[in-house]
């Protein structure tokens, strides 16, 4: 009783205030006995031409909101015609609560799902940031033939950090249980053995959250194709530009190159 939801409450912090979400829309999918909030945002590139060629499944971080990010977002593709969904893990912003850990992994399944019906043919790419990259992977894993590639920034192997970096303090007393709650369908690592699609992962060199060491892990666990950014200087909640930015945009073009290429039977 005493380690109920303990992961959940050190790790996830929800929050509901009211957001400007710019020139994004909101719409909402049913999830459970509730709603998830996805908010979206078309390039300039997708409103002219009336529809996205490429679609981003985006799922951001623990602390931050889906409603902030979309419309800025949409317009860093070079030109590309591309279409955010950012979706709001349950219990933050509009989508309906609590907040568990275990509520992100099927959140993020049925998110896609509902953009797989919208999209139709385009390609999908799912873009997660720090808890965002354990429910991209998660995604990647459950619908391996919907998705064209991943983008993964400081994805955190929960476990380990939890073992490896608190564990030490406690003799693992504490940080053993806390572990071993941290739901299968986001254990970063075992996921990376199991997913094949080419990724990108943006690593920022100077991570105050998530130690570049853990990102190792992940990185090294990864079965498929994969491209390595890295961001020079950067800590974790820096945002992507500059070079790093052009470099996404042409790791973004060998993705999509990748994708629409015959696979091998």
């Amino acid at each position: 009783m005493f380690f109920g939801h303990l992961p959940d409450h050190l790790i996830l912090f929800p929050t509901r205030a009211p957001i400007d979400a710019g020139a994004a829309a909101r719409r909402t999918i049913p999830f459970e006995n509730g709603e998830l909030e996805i908010w979206t945002a078309q390039s300039r590139r997708a409103r002219q031409q009336g529809r996205a060629d490429v679609f981003i499944l985006r799922f951001y971080g623990n602390a931050d909101r889906a409603d902030r990010w979309p419309a800025m977002e949409a317009e860093m593709w070079n030109d590309r015609a591309v279409e955010i969904w950012g979706m709001n893990y349950p219990g933050f912003g509009g989508s309906t609560g609590p907040a568990r850990l275990a509520r992100i992994g099927p959140a993020a399944v049925a998110a896609f799902d509902a953009l797989r019906h919208e999209a139709a043919d385009a390609p999908i790419v799912a873009y997660g940031a720090s808890i965002g990259a354990t429910a991209a992977l998660h995604v990647a894993t459950s619908r391996p033939a919907g998705i064209a590639g991943l983008i993964l920034h400081n994805p955190p192997p929960l476990r380990e950090m939890i073992l490896r970096q608190f564990g030490w303090w406690n003799l693992w007393l504490l940080a053993g249980p806390v572990a071993l709650q941290i739901p299968r369908d986001l254990d970063c690592t075992e996921n990376a053995r199991a997913t094949r699609m080419p990724a990108i992962f943006l690593l920022a060199e100077r991570d105050e959250i998530v130690a570049p060491r853990f990102h190792r892990l992940v990185v090294q666990a990864y079965a498929g194709e994969k491209r390595i950014i890295e961001l020079r200087g950067a800590h974790h909640n820096d945002p992507i530009e500059g070079a790093a930015l052009a470099d996404l945009n042409d790791a973004l073009g060998w993705v999509l190159a990748k994708a629409s290429s015959p696979r091998a039977p």
